[in-house]
């Protein structure tokens, strides 16, 4: 048989094969012209510089995971003198990655038209940590600690919680102003930090490694790394949004148990202060922590979210005074119709199965 594009119609062709030449011509046609269709732009901004904790989203850039599910993605980073998050309510950015769920309180109880479509981190990487050999062997000797250096926006937040909940006194806190010398230079305090990076620096510049409490790991319950996008948006889009969330959890799956070479060039290109090394320790923390892939989400797929989570949370830091009983409604908080679905388990399991072991980090 003769390819398609050979048919020719002659005098003695019936009108109606040439009828269905026509038809069959306008149908490669059409759907040439939807494959040249261009990909839906999108921007997503995230809370700080590139870094390992940003991972999986450049991996479906990186990868070509976005592009395969019809984006085209620019990350736009933050950092200390950039701050994204007015920019998704104006719609001058289309998806927004927070730190946790008091941010999303805040928004439902300002009236601000954003809701959380996925939680890419199951713990909240905030951690205390303290000098090794001090007496400080469980989380509970830390209320102990003569000294805690805690930056004044925590101590508004989740170090309001560890008062109503966990015993620590005002009577510790120092200022943190993110600089590690009153730290290293005090055996007996203790300090706030991300625990996958401050353990890091606090390696590199005191020689040790620090006792890592996760404050995930003893109640803290909030989600991490949260998607969010306008409501509008979910409303009136809610393929597009499908399609980034997914793209978005096989990224963090390909990151975290695939080859992660071109995903870190991109990260070290976006933020040229940060390293390999840095990154790869990085990584090994968020596995070991079980950052992202812990709980729900070894089941449900990474980017899962519970609303009775949601409930336990919001909670707590009504105790903790952060928030009046009733006064967020919870229903808009989050959207669970993205997440939840074991997306990304099957191609886990395929690819800790491709090398013995599981995979090593580049």
């Amino acid at each position: 048989m003769r390819p398609l594009h050979s048919f020719t119609t002659s005098r003695a062709t019936s009108p109606a094969t040439a009828c269905a030449v026509r038809l069959v011509a306008a149908l490669l046609a059409l759907a040439a012209a939807a494959g040249a269709r261009a990909a839906d732009h999108v921007v997503f901004a995230t809370n700080w510089k590139a870094q390992a904790a940003h991972g999986g989203f450049y991996q479906a850039l990186a990868d070509g995971t976005y592009k395969k599910y019809g984006l085209d993605v620019t990350i736009q980073p933050g950092g200390p003198q950039v701050n994204n998050r007015p920019l998704l309510p104006a719609g001058k950015i289309d998806f927004l990655m927070t730190g946790n769920l008091l941010h999303s309180f805040d928004n439902v109880k300002n009236g601000v038209p954003v809701i959380t479509v996925a939680s890419l981190f199951q713990k909240d990487p905030q951690a205390l940590m303290a000098h090794p050999g001090q007496g400080y062997k469980t989380f509970a000797d830390l209320k102990n600690a003569p000294v805690a250096y805690i930056a004044k926006d925590a101590q508004f937040s989740w170090w309001a919680w560890l008062k109503a909940e966990q015993g620590f006194k005002d009577e510790q806190l120092r200022p943190y102003n993110y600089n590690l010398g009153p730290f290293l230079a005090n055996a007996k305090s203790i300090q706030q930090g991300y625990a996958v990076e401050e353990p890091i620096s606090i390696q590199k510049q005191g020689g040790f490694t620090p006792l890592t409490f996760l404050l995930a790991d003893h109640g803290y319950s909030t989600y991490s790394t949260t998607i969010e996008t306008r409501v509008e948006t979910v409303q009136k889009k809610p393929d597009l949004v499908k399609r980034f969330v997914e793209a978005s959890i096989l990224g963090w799956v390909h990151y975290l148990y695939g080859d992660r070479r071109a995903a870190d060039a991109l990260i070290l290109k976006d933020n040229p202060e940060m390293d390999q090394s840095t990154i790869d320790q990085s990584v090994a923390l968020m596995k070991s922590l079980g950052i992202v892939d812990s709980g729900d989400s070894l089941t449900q797929g990474i980017g899962a979210m519970k609303p009775e989570r949601i409930r336990d949370f919001y909670d707590k830091m009504v105790r903790a005074g952060l928030y009046q009983p009733g006064e967020v409604d919870l229903s808009k908080v989050a959207t669970f119709q993205f997440v939840n679905h074991g997306l990304g388990l099957d191609e886990k399991k395929r690819l800790l199965q491709k090398v013995p072991g599981g995979p090593k980090a580049p």
